[in-house]
């Protein structure tokens, strides 16, 4: 089997790269470096012992996307993470973030039509859900008005490629998953954004290393239980080998329809200070931490019901918050030790 993952040196592109491999997969990496190094993939050599197949190509080039089309007929799916995917900087830069991650997507789509690679599988957020009336959040629950350009691109992204499943004759498997922490056992890949952090977790290990003054968390009047947004916070590695799963479904044609969506997460929903409190066990750190105002597009709160993920593809995440914050921390040390 040879699967191609877009964005396959980012955060989670790299940890599914490697359970790829784990399983004999041989997988074809494009990646454009915006948010990520080239020296990844020397990282995922070294945990795998298989060196991926490397292109750095902008998918927003229609032109040089086809010629990679043309040179790789012998593609079996496509696992699709290519996308700029910070809330925060999405409603600051909305038109970078449509003509990024819609742009990207058609042309992969036009690929798999023109050269015949039936399989996608698509890098999807619990985001598409707004804030949901109802939680748990299920596969069902109502798609509401986006909060943020980024959960719009998801959003609009699900529905081109459904449609583009009913006119090529693909098949599709749309991940929607929720908060993805923590890092690889080995200490040699994790979450490494270029600049600063969008996200929470790496914002807390960057503060408790030195290299941030203090962590702001937005807004303490939410609807929760000590006034702090809720999220479901997932092991990456988790979240890596759903994917796996996905594709052996896919390419086992073992789906009931050409178009399935999953929930990935753990079914717990905690809270931005509840996720200081486990990072401070774990580490002994101390976190300077300061409270200011809500951010735009933050929903107040969202946790999966993954009760169709676990029965219908057999997975389920294993890894406990204390586990996912003990990774987290391992990673930044592991940085911080080799600089």
């Amino acid at each position: 089997m040879k699967i191609l993952v877009t964005g396959g040196t980012g955060y989670i592109g790299s940890h599914t790269v490697v359970e790829l491999q784990h399983q004999g997969i041989e997988v074809v990496i494009i990646d454009n470096l915006s948010n990520s190094h080239a020296g990844v993939v020397d990282r995922i050599t070294e945990i795998s012992g298989v060196r991926p197949e490397f292109h750095q190509i902008e998918l927003i080039d229609r032109e040089k996307t086809n010629v990679f089309f043309a040179g790789h007929p012998d593609l079996d799916g496509i696992i699709h993470f290519a996308a700029h995917k910070a809330v925060g900087e999405s409603m600051a830069e909305p038109l970078m973030y449509y003509r990024n991650n819609l742009d990207s997507l058609i042309n992969v789509l036009q690929g798999m039509k023109d050269f015949g690679i039936r399989n996608l599988v698509f890098s999807s957020s619990c985001t598409v859900y707004g804030q949901p009336d109802e939680l748990p959040v299920k596969e069902t629950s109502p798609i509401k008005e986006a909060w943020s350009p980024y959960g719009n691109t998801k959003q609009m992204s699900e529905q081109i490629i459904r449609f583009a499943v009913e006119a090529y004759g693909l098949k599709n498997i749309a991940l929607r998953y929720f908060n993805p922490i923590g890092s690889h056992d080995s200490g040699l890949i994790g979450e490494l954004p270029l600049g600063v952090p969008n996200n929470l977790v790496p914002f807390i290990t960057q503060t408790a290393v030195g290299l941030r003054q203090s962590l702001n968390v937005y807004g303490s009047d939410y609807n929760t239980s000590d006034g702090t947004a809720v999220r479901d916070y997932i092991h990456v590695v988790d979240i890596a080998k759903a994917h796996v799963v996905a594709v052996n479904r896919m390419i086992g044609n073992k789906g009931k329809s050409d178009f399935e969506i999953f929930n990935l997460g753990t079914g717990n929903g905690f809270s931005v200070l509840e996720v200081i409190n486990s990072f401070e066990k774990v580490s002994g750190k101390s976190l300077n931490y300061k409270i200011v105002g809500r951010r735009p597009g933050d929903v107040e709160k969202v946790w999966a019901d993954t009760s169709f993920a676990n029965q219908e593809l057999g997975w389920k995440a294993e890894k406990s918050l204390d586990e996912m914050m003990r990774s987290a921390w391992k990673w930044e040390q592991a940085l911080a030790g080799r600089k």
